[in-house]
């Protein structure tokens, strides 16, 4: 009878034994899955640790003597001021949405001779007119969203876009693609997009009774003053087609070349089609006799070119770390169109950390092109001609541009306006000159927030 109970309990505390083994292995192997999961959990790194607000500011003026809305004489004054808000949300580890809005706030003496006759001052293309159209508002929404891979390898993003002005309305569409490799020392990126406008064709004022059927008569009749000069009767058609579309692709290569350089190498692409002229931009031609009221030379047509654009642009960057406190950053670019212009961009920058925290960074850019086979100045194109425009952005000119910037960033982000930590202040000053007269300056203003989760975590917990 012992000897039963004996084999009994050998029999009990095996089976028990093989049931505790079983019990562990599977523990174990829970543990291990759990340990798995949760080195992805710690370990993976996020793309975007919090969200991000931008606020940014620009004030841009300029001054010349070539205004296109009046063919290449005039005032061209203006002054736009353009606030802007960008805000980046992390979705998840992988995932990134980035929202961005601007308003451009514009006064513009040029454009306001686009009716040069509405105020009650004499007409002059090189004063603005005192009537009301020499102001006008720009809004544009910007939307993307990116996504990365587990290894941060792979990226791509699809935005989607929408602006609109008192004269035109735009949509855009377009997507990246970025792959990193070689121990992330290259990358190569590919972008294309897509950019859908329409037009309300505004015409200069004094045209707008001869696409309607009228004549001299009617023009001096709408603006109750007399024409000085020749017998005003311009052959004028007005714009069928006011569309234009716009497609962009390009890549981008960037490798690491030592651990001091790196270099990148660009190419795009554009194509345009459709309503590439601005219908209130005034031609006057040679061979006409000239007709005005006041001082104001009353246009013989308006900037016409064709109606498709192919661009193309190669270029470069260079940057060399030279120390911890001094970056140089070289960048050359190449660019022709089939409209017969041909460009060279060179720049340089140089930001030096000057204190902690602080960096100073001047730079120097210099611009030339030729002139369009379309372009000529002020009263030089002749009626014959079956394209033709006055704009001296399509001139030959050569610019330079000089700017001086100061930077801040808080690395910890310890200071704080409410739930944000103040990540990065930057102010810059822009001068730009062209040859031909046109001089411009530009201010521009940014501060950065990013959102302080221990700070928004902790807050909540004592709300609890």
């Amino acid at each position: 009878m012992v000897a039963k109970l004996v084999v009994v309990a050998v029999v009990i505390r095996n089976k028990m034994k093989n049931k505790t083994l079983i019990t562990i292995a599977f523990l174990l192997f829970v543990q291990f899955a759990s340990a798995q999961n949760d080195s992805t959990i710690v370990y993976k790194k996020r793309v975007l640790e919090s969200s991000e607000i931008d606020f940014m500011f620009s004030y841009y003026s300029q001054e010349g003597n070539n205004a296109a809305v009046s063919g290449g004489i005039g005032t061209e004054e203006l002054t736009d001021a353009v606030p802007t808000i960008v805000i980046s949300i992390p979705i998840n580890e992988d995932d990134v949405l980035t929202i961005d809005a601007a308003i451009s706030a514009y006064t513009s003496a040029s454009s306001s001779n686009v009716d040069p006759f509405d105020g009650a001052d004499p007409a002059d293309p090189f004063q603005a007119t005192s009537g009301a159209s020499g102001a006008d508002t720009w809004i544009n929404v910007n939307g993307s969203y990116s996504h990365s891979s587990d290894d941060r390898n792979k990226i791509w993003s699809a935005k989607a876009s929408l602006a609109s002005e008192y004269d035109y309305f735009s949509v855009g569409i377009g997507g990246t693609y970025t792959r990193l490799f070689n121990k992330k020392n290259t990358e190569i990126t590919a972008k294309a997009n897509l950019f859908i406008d329409s037009w309300t064709a505004i015409y200069p004022s004094e045209l707008r009774p001869f696409k309607n059927g009228q004549n001299a008569q009617g023009v001096s009749k709408l603006f109750d003053r007399p024409i000085v000069g020749a017998n005003y009767s311009p052959t004028f058609n007005g714009f069928t087609n006011k569309g234009r579309n716009s497609y962009s692709t390009g890549i981008n290569l960037v490798q690491i070349l030592s651990k001091r350089m790196q270099g990148a190498l660009l190419v795009d692409f554009v194509y345009q089609e459709g309503l590439l002229s601005t219908p209130f931009q005034r031609v006057y031609f040679s061979d006409r006799d000239s007709s005005k009221i006041g001082n104001f030379r009353l246009a013989d047509d308006i900037e016409r070119l064709p109606g498709s654009r192919l661009k193309t642009a190669v270029g470069g960057r260079l940057n060399y770390y030279i120390n911890e406190f001094i970056v140089l950053k070289t960048y050359y670019r190449y660019y022709n169109d089939d409209w017969g212009i041909t460009s060279h961009t060179a720049s340089i920058d140089l930001p030096i950390k000057v204190g902690k925290g602080f960096t100073f960074y001047p730079g120097f850019r210099y611009y030339s092109q030729s002139a369009a086979n379309y372009f000529a100045p002020y009263s030089k194109h002749l009626s014959t001609d079956e394209f033709y425009t006055s704009d001296f952005d399509l001139s030959k000119y050569n610019a330079t541009q000089y700017s001086l910037g100061i930077s801040y960033t808080d690395i910890f982000a310890k200071k704080h306006i409410w739930k944000y930590g103040l990540k990065s202040i930057d102010l810059k000053y822009s001068l730009y000159e062209r040859d031909s007269g046109l001089k411009a300056s530009l201010i521009s203003f940014g501060i950065k927030f990013v959102l302080d989760k221990k700070n928004t975590e902790l807050s909540e917990t004592l709300s609890e």
